[in-house]
């Protein structure tokens, strides 16, 4: 079992950065393809990023590339989603998730977080 908690959510004005952090514990992360995924009010949750299990491979929405990075540090068992320029549509709940594929398909991940809200102001 993996047990995954995200941290970093917040309030910021458009065009702000957050940074996301996601803690693993039970199991090393390192075996593990990482994903965050967002839902917005009143919408289905729908992919954000994805990272390789070896750090090799990485996936972006068209709507966060260029302004999203997915990043791991397996010594702190860590998975991080640094957001800049982020925009009113960003608001949502992010959830970070742990899988055996690199997909984009939220159906292939085992292992979900609770969430944290991120609010962008306009």
């Amino acid at each position: 079992q993996v047990q995954l908690v995200e941290s970093g959510g917040g309030l910021v004005q458009a065009g702000g950065s957050l940074r996301l952090s996601c803690a693993a514990s039970g199991r090393t992360l390192s075996n593990y393809n990482m994903g965050w995924f967002r839902q917005a009010p009143g919408k289905e949750r729908e992919f954000v990023a994805a990272l390789s299990w070896s750090g090799s491979s990485t996936a972006y929405a068209d709507s966060v590339k260029g302004r999203f990075t997915i990043s791991r540090d397996n010594a702190k068992n860590t998975v991080y989603l640094q957001m800049n320029s982020l925009k009113p549509e960003d608001t949502a709940v992010y959830y970070c998730a742990a899988g055996g594929l690199f997909t984009l398909g939220e159906s292939a991940y085992n292992y979900w977080g609770q969430g944290t809200q991120v609010t962008v102001s306009s």
